[in-house]
C-alpha cells in the first residue's frame, strides 16, 4: 500500500500562491506574512501593491511612522506602484519627494485633507509625481490649500481626470461662512488636457468657478457638479460653447435657476448623459430644456416633481429619447403611470438600466406586463419604500416578480426592490423562486431588500450557494444607475 502524498500550501509554486495571494486585501496581507519566511517573501511582492490606500478608514492599514512609509515606499512598492491614497498627516515633502523619484509609474493619487486640522509645511517641496493621470483633493473645510498647491502646479500638465471633493455632507449650516480653500483659476490654468472634472459637494463653488474651467479645459468631456448649491446655471452657456466635446453633465441636487438653464443653446451641445436629480427646475424649463438636447443615452430625472407626461410624450416625438440606456424617474409625482407604461412597452428593449421608485400604484400586474420587455435590462430599482407614508392598498405578490426577472432578464447585474415587509407577500415556495433568479441570472451582483423575513430567507439561499454578498438590505445600501455612464470609473472617487 503507498503512502499518499503530503501536500501542504507551502510547497505550492511561487508563481500559484502569488495568485492565491493577489485576492487578499493588503490588512490581510500583513498578517499572511507571519507565517513564514516565504509566505512573507511573496506576500510583500510589489506585485501585491499596485494599488495602495493608507487611510485607515477605508482600507484599515495603518503607518505607524514616517521612516516606516519612506522605507516601503522604496522598498516594497517601487516601480510598480500606480495607485495611492494619502491621508493629510502622511502628506509631506519627504513622502512626496520619494513617491515622485521611487514611483515612475504612479498615475492615480488621492490626497486627504478632510479631516486636516494644519498643513505639514510644504516651502521644501521641491518634487511631485509628474505623470499623473488622476488626482483626487478631499478639501477641508477651513485648511487653505493654496500654499501647497503652488508647489505642485508645475506637475500638473499630464492630469485628464481631476477630483476636487468638498465637505457638503459635513456640513453643519447653509448660512455659516464659507472658505475659497482652493484656488479653481489657478488649477485649470495648469491643466489643458483634463478631460473628467468631478466637482463634488464643495460650499464655495458657483458659476464663476465653472466659468473659469470652460476658458481653458476645452477637451473636457464630463464634468460632475453634484451637490454644488451654488451653482445656478448662469456658466453653462459658455461651457457649452467653449466645451464641445463635452458628453457628461452630472447636476444632482444642484441649485439651477429655471432663467440660466433656459438661456443656454443646448441645441449646439453634445450632451447625452444628463443627471438633473433632486433640482427644482420648472415644468416650463423642462419642458424647453430637454427637448432642445441633440438625444439622450443617461437621464436622471428622480425626484423632479414638475416633470410630467406633457414633457415625456414631447421628448419621444421628437425622438430624444430613440438611444436612451438608462433612466431615473423615480419619485416623480407629475408623471402618470399610463405615460410610464406606454413608454417602457415601446422603448424598454433598450433600457440597460432603470430606476422607477417611489411610484406607489405601479404593483406586480405593472411590472409583470413591463418586465418581459426590459429584455437587455442590467440595472433595475422598483418599489416603494416606507409604505407607512405611501400606503399601497394591495399588498405585492413578490415571488412572480422574481420569478418574471429570472425568465426575461439573464443579463440583470443588479436589482433593488424596496417594498417593506407590509407590503410583500410571499409563500412557502419562494427559495424555488430565488432559486430561478440565482442560477438564471449568473451576473447578478447586487440584489438589495428591505430588512425582514423574506430578506432573511433570500440571503441565506445565496449564501448556500456560496454567493456570500450578493444579497443587501436597503438600510445599508442603495443602487445607482452611474455604472452606465461612459466614463464612470473615471468618476469614481473613495
Amino acid at each position: 500500500m503507498t503512502t499518499p502524498l503530503s501536500v501542504t500550501l507551502d510547497k505550492l509554486p511561487d508563481k500559484v500562491l502569488l495568485r492565491v495571494f493577489s485576492f487578499l486585501r493588503q490588512k490581510e496581507l500583513g498578517k499572511i506574512a507571519r507565517v513564514c519566511r516565504k509566505f512573507r517573501v511573496i506576500a510583500y511582492d510589489s506585485r501585491l501593491w499596485k494599488s495602495v490606500s493608507l487611510r485607515p478608514d477605508y482600507s484599515g492599514l495603518h503607518i505607524n511612522s514616517m521612516e516606516a512609509l519612506l522605507a516601503l515606499i522604496g522598498i516594497r512598492f517601487g516601480p510598480t506602484l500606480s495607485y495611492m491614497e494619502l491621508p493629510s498627516e502622511l502628506i509631506t515633502p519627504q513622502v512626496l519627494h520619494e513617491l515622485s523619484n521611487k514611483c515612475p509609474n504612479l498615475k492615480y493619487l488621492t490626497l486627504d485633507f478632510s479631516s486636516a486640522m494644519q498643513l505639514h509645511d510644504f516651502n521644501e517641496l521641491n518634487a511631485f509625481p509628474c505623470n499623473l493621470r488622476s488626482l483626487c483633493i478631499c478639501l477641508s473645510e477651513v485648511i487653505f490649500l493654496e500654499g501647497f498647491m503652488r508647489r505642485i502646479y508645475s506637475c500638473l500638465s499630464s492630469l485628464e481626470v481631476l477630483h476636487l471633493i468638498g465637505t457638503f455632507e459635513v456640513s453643519n449650516s447653509e448660512e455659516e461662512e464659507t472658505y475659497e480653500v482652493i484656488n479653481i483659476s489657478k488649477i485649470k490654468a495648469h491643466t489643458p488636457n483634463l478631460r473628467v472634472v468631478n466637482l463634488y459637494g464643495i460650499s464655495f463653488l458657483d458659476d464663476t468657478h465653472v466659468e473659469m474651467l470652460s476658458s481653458n479645459c476645452i477637451h473636457l468631456e464630463a464634468l460632475a457638479l453634484n451637490f454644488c448649491l451654488r451653482v445656478k446655471g448662469s456658466s453653462f452657456k459658455i461651457l457649452i460653447s467653449k466645451c464641445k466635446k463635452l458628453r457628461t453633465l452630472l447636476l444632482q441636487h444642484a441649485g439651477l435657476e429655471d432663467q440660466y438653464m433656459q438661456r443656454v443653446p443646448w441645441e449646439n451641445s453634445h450632451v447625452s448623459e444628463l443627471d438633473l436629480t433632486s433640482t427644482e427646475l420648472s415644468t416650463e424649463c423642462l419642458m424647453d430644456v430637454l427637448p432642445r438636447m441633440p438625444g439622450f443615452t443617461f437621464l436622471g430625472l428622480g425626484h423632479c416633481e414638475f416633470f410630467n407626461d406633457m414633457i415625456l410624450e414631447k421628448m419621444v416625438e421628437k425622438g430624444k429619447l430613440n438611444k436612451l440606456m438608462a433612466l431615473d424617474i423615480s419619485n416623480t409625482p407629475a408623471l402618470s403611470e399610463s405615460a410610464i407604461y406606454n413608454f417602457l412597452r415601446a422603448n424598454g428593449k433598450g433600457l440597460r438600466g432603470l430606476m422607477l421608485a417611489g411610484k406607489p400604484k405601479l404593483t406586480e400586474n405593472f411590472w409583470l406586463d413591463v418586465i418581459p420587455k426590459l429584455k437587455q435590462i442590467k440595472i433595475c430599482v422598483l418599489g416603494t419604500a416606507d409604505g407607512w407614508f405611501l400606503r399601497i392598498n394591495t399588498r405585492v405578490h413578490i415571488d412572480q416578480i422574481v420569478e418574471c426577472f429570472a425568465q426575461h432578464c439573464p443579463q440583470l447585474e443588479r436589482l433593488e426592490i424596496q417594498w417593506d415587509p407590509d407590503t410583500i407577500r410571499f409563500s412557502d415556495k419562494s427559495n424555488k423562486f430565488v432559486d430561478h433568479i440565482r442560477l438564471r441570472c449568473p451576473q447578478l451582483k447586487s440584489f438589495t431588500l428591505s430588512d425582514g423575513e423574506y430578506y432573511e430567507m433570500v440571503k441565506s439561499n445565496f449564501e448556500r450557494a456560496d454567493r456570500m454578498k450578493v444579497v443587501r438590505t436597503t438600510t445599508f445600501y442603495s443602487t445607482s444607475c452611474v455604472t452606465l455612464l461612459h466614463c464612470y470609473k473615471d468618476l469614481l472617487f473613495n
